[in-house]
């Protein structure tokens, strides 16, 4: 939800000046001692700010027309849909949720029919468990259940935040009206569309090939099994895409509006265009806060899911190259776990190259001025700008949980490690256990 209202923006546009007559515009600039009196290259840049300035986020149509990233990425939200997993849908200039939509009706249907697929091939999954002697498929019957998981917990990560979810992306649509006003340019994502497709695909692609290598590396992984696995595994492999396309597109807005901010800087440097940007970059770091809060369930099962899934790989992995040496079984186990570092990878990596360019070109640009030529007011508004910045730090929190960049990476690395390090002793002290009764055994024989 929108924390910086309309009015609170139209505010920081000063919009009763801008939308009022030329003569009082320049009565109250002669008063402000601009020099934006005497240049009409200025004047302009006035007249076009009091027309931008009657544009309204909140009128649909104002939306629709300047909301380019919905537009670059609806795509891959389309995609979501069809799997069940995001019912969301698009109305003037919104995206909305809604539990009685056709969305919502097609999602309930299609995760019956997958449940009833998923719970065959669960149950097979679970008397295998009960049936094996064998370590290495007693591990991977137990991965193939966690990977099952996912499905059934779809209700609670994405239907039961798609509102929160709508009001983020609609979150988009608002700042990009914002930004037109401000910087009387269109916010463009020119590599966006392009990845988008790139993504799309190999989305797909990757959950095919992910699950056909399977199938021929184990044995008792039919083919057929596939189709319960196909839907959970491109619904990870999405949700690693979509976290990186929001996070790639509020790694463009902020060097966008930080360029613009640097140009406009060195027009007209005075506390009004200043109050401006500060708002707008407000407007951009409160959409950067509500990505994780928005998507606090998703992301937290998600690490949660990717963590387990590469202790019990490695785990697996190394126990059958400590006891038996390297086979095609082991290759499966070593796909699985690069499979699942590399997901958790983008994630954190993605977040950390947002939170950092989020302040760095605004502060540059602040921190360049030359406070001895400008006036008190503009000196004060910079001071608040600047405060601004360090009280809002730009992250990625999960709603307390945890904080998304490479933080979280080297330490779920290490909390791996160390769970590896036990895990791997016990299986060693059996495997040395084990070679000695060999041993007694063939002295005794």
């Amino acid at each position: 939800m929108d924390i910086i209202t309309e009015k609170e923006f139209d505010s920081a546009l000063e919009s009763s000046m801008l939308t009022g007559d030329m003569e009082k515009l320049l009565k109250s600039e002669k008063r402000k001692k601009f020099t934006s009196n005497h240049n009409p290259d200025l004047m302009e840049r006035l007249r076009m700010r009091a027309k931008r300035a009657k544009l309204k986020s909140r009128h649909g149509q104002t939306a629709e027309l300047y909301d380019q990233f919905y537009r670059d990425h609806k795509l891959l939200l389309k995609l979501f849909v069809i799997l069940g997993v995001m019912p969301l849908a698009r109305e003037a200039g919104r995206v909305t949720f809604s539990w009685k939509s056709y969305q919502m009706y097609y999602a309930l249907v299609f995760y019956i029919l997958t449940t009833l697929v998923v719970l065959r091939v669960g149950s097979e999954r679970v008397q295998l468990l009960y049936t094996t002697n064998e370590f290495d498929e007693y591990i991977y019957a137990i991965i193939f259940i966690l990977f099952l998981l996912p499905h059934f917990w779809i209700p609670y990560v994405g239907w039961g935040v798609a509102n929160q979810v709508a009001k983020y992306k609609s979150m988009w649509g608002t700042f990009q009206v914002r930004y037109y006003r401000v910087t009387g340019t269109t916010l463009l994502f020119p590599t966006l569309k392009v990845a988008i497709v790139i993504l799309f695909i190999g989305c797909v692609l990757l959950s095919i090939l992910f699950l056909f290598s399977l199938s021929h590396l184990l044995d008792d992984f039919l083919l057929w099994h596939t189709t319960a696995y196909f839907h959970i595994i491109t619904m990870i492999n999405m949700n690693a895409a979509l976290f990186y396309i929001n996070s790639k597109g509020t790694k463009i807005a902020s060097k966008s509006l930080s360029a613009c901010f640097k140009k406009d800087m060195k027009i007209e440097c005075n506390y009004i265009v200043i109050k401006q940007y500060r708002f707008l970059w407000l407007n951009l770091s409160e959409i950067l806060q509500a990505l994780g809060n928005a998507y606090a369930r998703t992301y937290c099962t998600y690490c949660l899911f990717m963590s387990i899934n590469i202790t019990i790989g490695a785990y697996g992995a190394l126990s059958e190259i400590l006891e038996f040496g390297f086979s095609y079984k082991v290759l499966g186990l070593v796909v699985l776990t690069i499979y699942c570092a590399s997901l958790l990878f983008i994630i954190c990596d993605c977040a950390q190259s947002a939170t950092s360019v989020m302040a760095e070109g605004v502060q540059s640009t602040l921190l360049s001025l030359n406070l001895l030529q400008l006036d008190i007011q503009t000196q004060k508004e910079i001071d608040h700008f600047i405060s601004a910045i360090e009280l809002n730090p730009p992250v990625v929190n999960l709603r307390g949980y945890a904080l998304i960049n490479r933080e979280l990476l080297t330490a779920t690395i290490s909390t791996i490690a160390i769970y590896l390090i036990v895990l791997l002793q016990f299986k060693l002290s059996i495997v040395a256990q084990k070679s000695l009764e060999d041993s007694l055994q063939a002295a005794y024989n």
